[in-house]
C-alpha cells in the first residue's frame, strides 16, 4: 500500500504544480501595430493576442470592447480574425479599452488581457501609395513612397498571418561614413503583388513614423479600388470596379449593402468607374461592386471622409486676426461707457432749468430793442424823428 500511495501522492502534487504553472504562464499579451503611444486618425491598426507561454494547446480568442464581457459592436471598419483585431480608417470614437479573452477547453483555462488605444488627431508624415488603393490583384505592381526626410526612412511591413515586423529593405545608414551630408531624398519601394505582399505598411525614421495603410492582395475575379487614405470634404473621388480577366462595360455599386446603381462608364484601364463629386460625410461607408447578373462580386472596401484640415486652419487664423483687430475697439467702447457712468452732472453744461431765476434791472427800451418788432418802414420813420426832431 505504501509503495502505491507514495507515487499517487507524487502524481497529485505534480498535477497541482502543473496546473499552477499553466495558470501562471497562460497570460495573454495584446500588442498594437504600428507601435507607438498613439495611433492616428485615418490610418489602419492591427491588434494581436497571443499567449505568453509556449504551450501547445489550442486556444480560442474572443474580443471585447470597453469592458471585459460586452461583445464588440458590429462595425464595417472593425474586423475579427481569431487572434487578430483590425481597424480600418481609425476615428476618434475608436479610442478606448480593448479586451482579449483566451480560452482552452481541454485544460479549462480562461484568461484575458486589456490594451488601451489613444487616438491623435495630429497629422503624421504621410506615405504615398501608387495606385492609391487598399486592394490589388495578385501579380499587379504597386509602390510605397516614404515622406521626404533628411534622415531617411525604413519601410516596415506587418504580415496578417505572422505578426512580426519585417524591414522591407535596408538602406544606407544616414549619415554615411566619412561625415558626408545626407541628401533629402524620398525612399520608394516597388512590389509585384504576391501572397506575401498583404499586410500593414508604414515608414519609420529617427523622428517617429508615418501613417499606416493596410494592403490586401486579391485572388478573386473582381475588386473595388477606393482611396487608401482619407479624402477631404468637397473632393472629387473616383471608385474603380475592376474585372480580372473579362472586360465588362457595366457594374453595379453598393454602399453599406444598398444598391446605388449600375454604371457603364468605361475607363482606359478596363474598370467601370463611379465618380462622387463634392464628397460629403454621408458618402463615407463600405463600398463594393458586382457584375450586373450578381455572379461576380468584389470584397468590401472602406471610403473614409475627413474634414479639410487646411480649411480649418485658415478659418482659425482668419478668426484670430479679426479678433485682434476688434479688441482695441471693444476696449475703447468699454472705457468710454465707464467714463460716462463715473462723470457727475457737473461735467455737463448747465441747462436753462438749472440757472437760478434773478430779476434783471429795468432799463429804458432802446430803439434797437424795438426795431426787431417793427417793419422796415416803421423803423426808418422812428429813427428819423429821433435824429431830426420836428420832422
Amino acid at each position: 500500500m505504501k509503495t502505491i500511495l507514495v507515487p499517487s501522492l507524487l502524481g497529485v502534487a505534480a498535477f497541482i504544480l502543473h496546473a499552477f504553472a499553466l495558470e501562471d504562464l497562460s497570460v495573454p499579451i495584446v500588442s498594437v501595430w504600428p507601435p507607438g503611444p498613439e495611433i492616428f486618425v485615418g490610418e489602419s491598426v492591427f491588434l494581436y493576442c497571443r499567449m505568453a507561454s509556449n504551450l501547445s494547446f489550442a486556444w480560442t480568442y474572443l474580443w471585447y470592447r470597453h469592458t471585459s464581457h460586452a461583445a464588440s459592436t458590429p462595425n464595417h471598419r472593425h474586423s475579427l480574425y481569431g487572434d487578430s483585431y483590425s481597424i480600418t480608417a481609425v476615428t476618434k470614437e475608436d479610442a478606448g479599452s480593448y479586451w482579449c479573452k483566451a480560452e482552452q477547453q481541454e485544460s479549462n483555462l480562461t484568461s484575458k488581457a486589456q490594451v488601451v488605444l489613444r487616438v491623435s488627431e495630429e497629422a503624421p508624415p504621410s506615405l504615398t501609395l501608387t495606385p492609391n488603393t487598399r486592394q490589388i490583384f495578385k501579380g499587379d505592381n504597386f509602390s510605397v513612397q516614404c515622406p521626404t526626410s533628411p534622415k531617411g526612412w525604413e519601410l516596415k511591413q506587418l504580415s496578417p498571418v505572422h505578426p512580426n515586423i519585417t524591414t522591407v529593405d535596408q538602406r544606407t545608414p544616414c549619415p554615411p561614413p566619412g561625415g558626408a551630408v545626407c541628401p533629402e531624398t524620398s525612399s520608394n519601394w516597388s512590389f509585384e503583388a504576391t501572397s506575401e505582399s498583404s499586410g500593414l505598411f508604414w515608414c519609420e525614421g529617427v523622428g517617429g513614423r508615418s501613417n499606416s495603410v493596410n494592403i490586401t492582395v486579391n485572388y478573386g475575379n473582381m475588386l473595388l479600388r477606393t482611396p487608401a487614405l482619407p479624402v477631404h470634404l468637397g473632393d472629387e473621388v473616383v471608385l474603380f470596379c475592376q474585372y480580372r480577366t473579362e472586360r465588362q462595360k457595366q457594374a453595379t455599386f453598393f454602399r453599406d449593402g444598398m444598391d446605388i446603381g449600375t454604371f457603364n462608364f468605361f475607363s482606359s484601364d478596363g474598370a467601370v468607374t463611379l465618380t462622387i463629386g463634392g464628397v460629403k460625410i454621408t458618402d463615407e461607408g463600405s463600398y463594393k461592386c458586382s457584375s450586373p447578373d450578381r455572379k461576380m462580386e468584389s470584397p468590401e472596401s472602406w471610403l473614409s471622409v475627413s474634414p479639410d484640415r487646411g480649411s480649418w486652419k485658415w478659418f482659425a487664423v482668419s478668426s484670430t486676426i479679426v479678433l485682434l483687430c476688434l479688441i482695441p475697439l471693444i476696449v475703447w467702447i468699454i472705457h468710454s461707457r465707464s467714463q460716462q457712468m463715473v462723470c457727475s452732472r457737473s461735467c455737463w453744461p448747465l441747462t436753462k432749468g438749472d440757472v437760478p431765476s434773478v430779476p434783471l434791472p429795468e432799463t429804458k427800451q432802446d430803439v434797437t430793442e424795438v426795431q426787431w418788432d417793427l417793419s422796415w418802414m416803421e423803423m426808418t420813420s422812428l429813427m428819423d424823428k429821433q435824429m431830426y426832431p420836428g420832422t
